[in-house]
């Protein structure tokens, strides 16, 4: 098993919201506003996600991102770009399959730090569970065209099969359920023992985030 899993954050696991919001814009400051308005509206995890631009472009937001997180104190992940991340203090990164090692990205940002894993198979899930991730992200659950390169569409009955075997690992982090995912889907999302999604469009393109934002929450509070 990965060195980290002795660690005393992988035996206490740091918390992760049940939103994340990946962030969408055509350029910096749209990606900014739309942060902004995510914030305002309640939402507490906020992804950048920017695989368009440079690095130094990225760098550029993620600072500004920063700022806008810690007035509302909401956790900040990066995508992909690690060395962004500790550059800006950021509270962690999502590493999608042709991503940045997770190893590596411990090794440069440190224990204290959040890593997140895109996932579409159980062997994708146990390869993050022993390299040491706090959380995965599984899907898609339904076709997305925020993702140009989509993994094969898994549906309420791949997740239901893959959450069934990972359940039984001696060792699980929380699963979020990414791709597609709306509104409807959370009662049953959450039954089969998601304990998140991510969403993009669905809270970009809202006049009032806020709504979406409480049912999302409410739907997996009552989690038992």
């Amino acid at each position: 098993m990965s060195q980290f899993l002795d660690n005393k954050e992988s035996v206490f696991q740091k918390k992760i919201s049940c939103l994340q919001y990946i962030s969408q814009g055509k350029d910096r400051f749209q990606h900014l506003e739309n942060i902004e308005k995510v914030l305002r509206s309640g939402g507490n995890w906020i992804q950048l996600r920017m695989k368009e631009m440079p690095q130094n472009e990225v760098l550029k937001t993620a600072i500004l991102a920063r700022e806008l997180c810690s007035k509302f104190s909401a956790k900040l992940i990066i995508n992909d770009h690690v060395k962004v991340a500790k550059t800006c203090n950021a509270d962690g990164v999502h590493l999608g399959q042709e991503d940045t090692s997770v190893l590596e990205a411990r090794e440069i940002l440190g224990a204290q730090k959040l890593i997140g894993g895109t996932a579409n198979t159980l062997q994708h899930c146990l390869a993050h569970l022993e390299n040491g991730v706090d959380y995965i992200g599984l899907g898609p659950l339904r076709f997305t065209s925020t993702k140009k390169k989509l993994s094969p569409i898994l549906g309420f009955s791949g997740y239901m099969d893959l959450m069934a075997a990972y359940s039984k690992q001696e060792n699980t982090v929380p699963v979020i359920a990414i791709g597609g995912i709306q509104l409807s889907d959370i009662e049953e999302l959450r039954q089969i023992g998601l304990s998140g999604i991510a969403v993009s469009g669905m809270l970009t393109h809202s006049e009032h985030p806020e709504n979406e934002i409480q049912q999302i929450l409410d739907g997996f509070a009552v989690r038992g």
